[in-house]
């Protein structure tokens, strides 16, 4: 190859990794602008938002929403790349769980035993399950649409993460609206609707992301 079309091919791999980076940079701003919008308009914070905010509980709800969300779309993004491997957001993804866990152990502990159940079930279960999924269908829009830019290997894990991270946003905004802040709660019903997004995703991946 002469040195001419060497440069080219390497201006063009820079030019379309740029492009690559902008798209899913549009698409993170975009998806979580949509879910905003669909939030503030149709749902809104909770009656008590300014009491809850001084609780603990109320506030490790976004100890694990808002890091979900950041290392899913990190992790989506390096998705979207051939031969990219996940690194920090992977183990990120990967300690969540397990700090979700201890949140549900210290629960256990200072909750009475006969006040699990009830905090399990929560009173709001339902719309948990509706909103998630529902807020999270713009950014998963968007983030498909950006890695049909990229080159995904493995378009399906791919799409799970796009969902993962569209149930990231999605969860942070009904964080604010949900009533429920109990560890117990949280760690059931959000994972729960999360997995339908991430099921979503991951079905639309193996369809609209093969090259």
């Amino acid at each position: 190859m002469k040195t001419e079309m060497l440069i080219g091919a390497l201006v063009q791999d820079s030019s379309a990794d740029w492009d690559f980076d902008r798209t899913v940079w549009v698409a993170m701003t975009s998806g979580s602008l949509i879910a905003g919008v669909i939030f503030f308009v149709g749902v809104g914070f909770r009656p008590d938002i300014a009491y809850a905010t001084e609780t603990i509980r109320f506030l490790f709800k976004f100890v694990v929403t808002v890091p979900l969300a950041i290392a899913a779309m990190a992790a989506m993004e390096r998705a979207g790349r051939p031969g990219s491997s996940f690194g920090l957001p992977g183990w990120a993804l990967g300690i969540l769980p397990l700090i979700l866990g201890c949140a549900v152990l210290v629960e256990l502990i200072m909750v009475p035993e006969s006040l699990w159940t009830s905090r399990l079930v929560g009173s709001n279960a339902r719309v948990c399950l509706t909103l998630i999924p529902l807020l999270a269908m713009g950014p998963l829009a968007c983030f498909l649409v950006a890695l049909r830019r990229g080159a995904p290997t493995r378009p399906g894990l791919a799409g799970a993460l796009a969902g993962l991270a569209a149930s990231g946003i999605a969860a942070t905004f009904y964080a604010t609206n949900c009533i429920d802040d109990s560890p117990l709660f949280v760690a059931t019903w959000y994972p729960i609707a999360t997995s339908m997004v991430v099921a979503t995703g991951y079905l639309a991946g193996c369809q609209l992301l093969k090259w």
